[in-house]
């Protein structure tokens, strides 16, 4: 069953942020993800969520999903980001 990581990023520090989005792509592909969303343009709909850069991956499985998160690319990559964005982040099953 297909997973999905969304995230909510609040970019603090944007030169800094443009190694994550470097280290990033690579350690998502490595893993069997891809972009779905990307940063584009969002529309409340409903609720107080005032979300910030949202970014939507999907991935083969929840395991994968978890693999690419704590893999040794993508924790390289969030050492890169590290002070350069607040992420609130979540991985959940689809149908």
């Amino acid at each position: 069953m297909v997973a999905y990581i969304v995230v909510d990023c609040e970019v603090l520090d944007p030169a800094k942020y443009e190694e994550y989005k470097k280290l990033a792509p690579e350690a998502i592909a490595k893993h069997g993800g891809k972009y779905l969303a990307r940063g584009g343009q969002t529309a409340m709909l409903e609720g107080d969520w005032r979300p910030n850069r949202i970014v939507i991956l999907e991935f083969p499985t929840l395991e994968a999903a978890r693999r690419f998160y704590t893999s040794v690319e993508y924790t390289a990559a969030r050492r890169a980001r590290a002070g350069a964005a607040k992420m609130e982040i979540i991985a959940v099953e689809g149908v």
